[in-house]
């Protein structure tokens, strides 16, 4: 394929699996409780975003990027999820019969409610993250020169803004040092390493793919510092009372407003970080790129963890896999499939 399409092949992380994107198609790859890796591979175009030809022009990308990395994204852990609670997957006990355990046996609730629970905590995930990462900078922010009595704009602006990066860096870093979160970002580090692979033009087998670096200049963690750097630029010199002028009364009535004035400039934002994250890209081998873009570079170093032979392996599958559809321009099954795993988790070190 021509170097360019590279750039748009992508990938995020899930539950024990890896999510690829080519620019039709998506696939999905996770390590079952059984040892075995399930494999699903969909066409985008089957997405309400994928349908959306007007979201792929220039800095409107960047809007499409964050719908798509959510509404796939999304997709793709409802499909993990459900890979690790389904009893057709599960280890069986070779004393016990021949038989599949039931969800009733694993104590596992029904699917329905599977699916409900994980629409549920994406919603409110969203929630929260509006409010950790919007909504409570610019309260404290707001508050804080309301107690000391500086009431310059620019001088809040600049305080919420830093308060954002330090919040979103810390929950990083604290998110980071739960078990289950370093699993995931093992594979995120092999899903980097995979698309490494893949741009040096090398054969995707697991020795080429272990000599690849874990971090990637078109990461959505880049991304995220990308967008807070813009926004500490941007929001700065917006006015903070666009509609007074000057302070209210009601310190909740002024945060309000102003969040909705971020959110509406944020596509803005998002188009301009995105057409700057596909230069980094594209020229991720200029030493003046490489030296802007270190910040989003250095914070993978949070999300990412260094993967073993079998999270790697499963980054693969789900990129051969895209790539062969890509190529067919079809998906060769509709339903998800089971790859016969050549570095069980229990046979492999990192």
């Amino acid at each position: 394929m021509p170097r360019g399409e590279y750039l748009q092949y992508g990938g995020q992380a899930v539950v024990e699996g890896v999510m690829m994107r080519s620019p039709r198609f998506f696939s999905v790859a996770c390590r079952a409780p059984n040892g075995m890796i399930v494999l699903q591979v969909e066409a985008v175009e089957k997405t309400w975003i994928g349908r959306q030809k007007w979201l792929k022009y220039p800095f409107l990308r960047g809007s499409l990027a964050l719908l798509d990395s959510m509404a796939l994204g999304s997709r793709a852990l409802k499909f993990a999820s459900g890979i690790q609670m389904d009893p057709l997957y599960q280890k069986i006990d070779p004393a016990a019969e021949n038989q599949a355990p039931t969800a009733a046996d694993l104590g596992l609730p029904s699917k329905r409610v599977q699916e409900g629970a994980i629409v549920v905590t994406l919603l409110v995930s969203f929630l929260m993250g509006m409010g950790i990462f919007v909504y409570l900078p610019n309260l404290v922010a707001e508050s804080a020169s309301r107690a000391t009595g500086h009431k310059n704009g620019t001088y809040i602006n600049i305080v919420s803004e830093v308060l954002k990066m330090a919040i979103f860096l810390g929950y990083i870093g604290l998110l980071g040092q739960l078990k289950d979160i370093r699993e995931i970002f093992k594979y995120h580090g092999a899903e980097h390493k995979a698309i490494n692979t893949l741009e040096a033009e090398q054969p995707l087998e697991l020795d080429y793919c272990f000599k690849q670096t874990r971090l990637h200049p078109r990461c959505g963690t880049s991304f995220a510092i990308i967008v807070l750097i813009l926004g500490l630029i941007c929001f700065t010199f917006v006015p903070r009372y666009p509609v007074t002028g000057h302070q209210g009364k009601n310190v909740f009535l002024d945060v309000s407003v102003r969040v909705l004035l971020e959110l509406i400039i944020l596509p803005i934002i998002s188009g301009i970080a995105y057409e700057l994250l596909r230069i980094a890209g594209k020229f991720r081998n200029q030493g003046f790129v490489n030296f802007f873009f270190k910040p989003g570079i250095w914070s993978q170093y949070l999300t990412t963890r260094e993967p073993d032979a079998s999270q790697i392996e499963v980054a693969l599958t789900a990129l051969k896999a895209v790539i062969a559809a890509e190529e067919a321009g079809k998906v060769e099954s509709e339903v998800p499939i089971t790859v016969e795993s050549i570095y069980p988790p229990s046979e492999v070190t990192a």
